[in-house]
């Protein structure tokens, strides 16, 4: 094989070979997440959550009462952390207020 046959080789080597990826630096699994494989994951965590969306707005509440969201699907570099923006009110939390005015960007009214 000339050098010359060795540089095409290697220019054309597919994305997902060990070389490439050698060559980038990268794991196999950051590789096995393509933009594709991005979009897909993103489309079945939409299907999944409006499907629990449905169910838990028309199903019997005694039944759907204890219902979690779907988790997303883990995809690399994104932490699982579950998201929470609950406000709560009253009990050991106070009043609510500075969470509120938090939320809102402004100060609150009893500060």
């Amino acid at each position: 094989m000339s050098w010359r046959e060795l540089r095409v080789f290697l220019r054309f080597l597919p994305h997902e070979s060990a070389t490439a990826r050698a060559v980038r630096g990268s794991t196999p699994e950051e590789d096995a997440w393509t933009l594709e494989r991005q979009l897909l994951a993103t489309i079945a965590d939409a299907v999944r959550e409006s499907t629990f969306t449905a169910v838990k707005l028309h199903g019997d509440p005694k039944k759907t009462g204890r219902l979690k969201p779907p988790r997303p699907i883990p995809r690399p570099g994104v932490e699982d952390r579950p998201k929470t923006n609950v406000i709560r009110f009253g009990g050991r939390h106070g009043s609510g207020a500075k969470q509120l005015a938090k939320v809102f960007g402004r100060p609150a009214a009893n500060q």
